[in-house]
């Protein structure tokens, strides 16, 4: 069996992050990759130097393209920039009854760049949150959702975990990477109950791209049929690997390595 995966998200021109993250996890994961550009970056290791947004005519063309021909078995969005495209992509996925969606609520680059119009974060609360599987947001993001500051222990994850859900998430799994414990923990909220996900925080700067990778990591395991934990689970063996093993390339912050997985699993 072929497990279809589609990405709907910005270009990373330096590869790190993006589709091209997207793409590289999918195929590491054992799924066909397929792609909706909604915005070309200029980008490196060093920032974002240019964000280009495409037509909503282009979006639409390509989601129909593909959901009218292929299907999927799970979407991951990413940055959608700005809340005409977000509309334009939840319209389109449901009016292909599209399921399995796990929304990577794209707004900062690592650099500080704006990747989500201000106005659009409303556009996600309306239209995204509720179509989402699961949501994956970072701390800075979920402040920005729940229009809460101040998410600065595992008590406090919670709670943003439960207003999200709220808003019409299936699955709330809100990554704790920001916060400044040994043991880097992310939550997973189902709305009865709360997982873990805890590891060793990993000392390296060299973490473009894992967003994104997380996100696409949890849909290929979707689109296998793997439950939400499962998925969850596996995506953070996954993020883990790649970030143990990242890449030192270019003059910033350098990309994870999408192989390191499964050269661990042998395979």
């Amino acid at each position: 069996m072929i497990y279809r995966a589609l990405t709907i998200a910005g270009s990373d021109s330096g590869g790190g992050a993006g589709i091209q993250a997207d793409l590289k996890t999918f195929q590491e994961l054992g799924t066909f990759g397929m792609s909706v550009i909604t915005a070309l970056t200029a980008q490196n290791t060093q920032g974002v130097h240019g964000v280009y947004p495409q037509s909503i005519e282009a979006v639409e063309a390509q989601l129909e393209a593909v959901l009218s021909d292929i299907g999927v078995d799970a979407v991951k969005t990413g940055m959608l920039f700005n809340a005409e495209i977000i509309e334009a992509v939840s319209k389109c996925l449901k009016k292909y009854g599209v399921e399995r969606i796990v929304v990577d609520p794209v707004m900062v680059a690592k650099g500080g760049h704006a990747l989500l119009h201000p106005e659009a974060v409303e556009a996600v609360r309306k239209h995204l949150i509720p179509l989402s599987m699961v949501i994956t947001p970072n701390i800075p993001e979920a402040e920005v959702i729940i229009g809460e500051e101040g998410i600065s222990s595992l008590a406090d994850m919670k709670e943003a975990a439960k207003k999200i859900y709220n808003l019409g998430a299936k699955n709330v799994v809100l990554k704790g990477g920001h916060l400044s414990e040994e043991e880097s923990t992310d939550v997973l909220y189902d709305g009865n109950e709360f997982t873990y996900f805890p590891v060793q925080r990993i000392q390296t700067k060299h973490t473009h791209g894992t967003g994104c990778t997380f996100a696409s990591a949890i849909a290929a395991g979707l689109a296998k049929g793997l439950s939400v934990v499962e998925a969850t689970k596996v995506a953070k063996e996954f993020i883990t690997c790649a970030i143990e093993e990242s890449l030192e390339l270019g003059k910033g912050i350098g990309p994870t390595n999408h192989s390191a997985y499964r050269l661990r699993q042998g395979s």
